[in-house]
């Protein structure tokens, strides 16, 4: 079975509550009304649910360490067997900037990226400049995509990410910071539509419990069949990015392979109804790499591959990020200027993002890859 399969597999298995989860006994990424449910079952009022969501939100480590309810309650979860679902902190790097990437521990020894990205946002007119702090975040171990410009793909695929798995990142860029985060992207390890089912739950408890605005979570994919519809499908108001990094089926499935199997029309008609859907537009993010993709014509033909589905949506430029022993170049800024004027001339409102944290190795799986000993999952080509 490819790796594709096996995470759609895992995808589509279901999740049980929680006198039954399949994801193994752990507290984080229970709902308030799980919580309250198994509190009242261990014998305890229906309002320790909510003390024992206060105390994972507070940085919870253990059952020991749940000091808001009491001693009796903490002890009765112990012999049940739950745990808090919080990884330990098994590297970290910083850069000049202050963005962070640390790298955490799972519970079967697999290692996953977070990345901390501090700025101040400018003032507007007449206001007061704002800090933000964004997550970036994985949702798998390692990627089955393989896009041929990307760390985490030469890395492996072992397997999806539970939910717990996604949330602790978010908890744990917060803790090391010493602030709450503002601002979420899935743009770390992993295809997250290849892990909906737990990426959709994620997602939901950080807008509920953590207190993340929805519009301010973006959901990144390079694209996977039928999944962007069944996005749309859970009425979320995250914002959903498309990787679309060519502007054309030939260029675009030599970058990435497993656009094969999902032809750029079939792309561009899935995030049409995804709009309809939603009412949220596609941001597509572009990574510009130099003689391969960063020509002016390949903008302006860009901007007529958007202009002929209505899909005149925001363009993130990214200038590529160096990955060992890759081949690829970084673009120069005249190039990504002249790309990026060219999509404006072409109607398509763009923007090219800051390069933050090269210093210490953010592009993504870079971290991953020189610490994690154990080799991932071999996988075949997606077909």
């Amino acid at each position: 079975m490819s790796a594709v399969r096996e995470a759609l597999v895992d995808t589509e298995q279901p999740v049980a509550g929680p006198s039954g989860r399949n994801e193994g006994n752990v507290l984080l990424g229970c709902s308030l009304e799980e919580l309250e449910e198994l509190a009242v079952s261990c014998g305890q009022p229906k309002y320790r649910g909510r003390q024992l969501l206060d105390c994972l939100l507070q940085g919870a480590r253990s059952t020991a360490d749940l000091r808001l309810v009491p001693k009796a309650l903490r002890e009765e979860l112990a012999a049940r067997g739950w745990q808090t679902g919080r990884a330990p902190e098994h590297a970290r790097v910083a850069a000049k900037d202050g963005t962070a990437k640390l790298l955490l521990q799972l519970a079967d020894g697999r290692l996953v990226e977070a990345v901390g990205i501090p700025e101040r946002t400018a003032a507007p007119a007449g206001g007061m400049a704002k800090d933000r702090l964004t997550a970036c975040i994985s949702s798998q171990v390692g990627c089955p995509m393989r896009c041929t410009f990307c760390a985490t793909g030469k890395g492996g695929f072992a397997r999806n990410l539970r939910a717990h798995e996604i949330i602790d990142q978010v908890l744990a860029i917060q803790e090391s910071f010493g602030r709450r985060v503002s601002n979420v992207v899935f743009m770390g390890m992993g295809e997250p539509l290849l892990n909906l089912r737990a990426v959709v739950a994620a997602v939901r408890f950080l807008n509920t419990a953590v207190g993340i605005g929805a519009r301010h979570i973006t959901i990144s994919t390079v694209g996977v069949p039928q999944a962007i519809v069944r996005l749309a499908g859970h009425r979320m108001q995250a914002t959903l990015a498309v990787s679309i990094h060519a502007p054309n089926q030939a260029l675009r499935q030599q970058l990435i392979p497993s656009a094969k199997a999902y032809p750029l029309d079939a792309l561009m008609a899935d995030c049409r109804e995804f709009f309809a859907l939603t009412g949220r537009r596609v941001t597509f993010e572009y990574t510009l790499m130099a003689g391969v993709n960063d020509g002016a014509a390949q903008a302006r033909e860009l901007a007529a591959l958007l202009g002929r589905y209505d899909l005149r949506s925001h363009v993130n430029l990214i200038p590529w990020n160096p990955v060992a022993d890759s081949t690829f170049q970084r673009p120069s800024r005249q190039a990504v200027t002249a790309f990026s004027e060219a999509l404006e001339k072409g109607g398509v409102p763009v923007s090219v993002r800051v390069t933050r944290g090269l210093e210490a190795a953010a592009a993504c799986g870079q971290l991953r890859n020189a610490h994690q000993k154990e080799p991932l999952a071999s996988f075949s080509m997606p077909a």
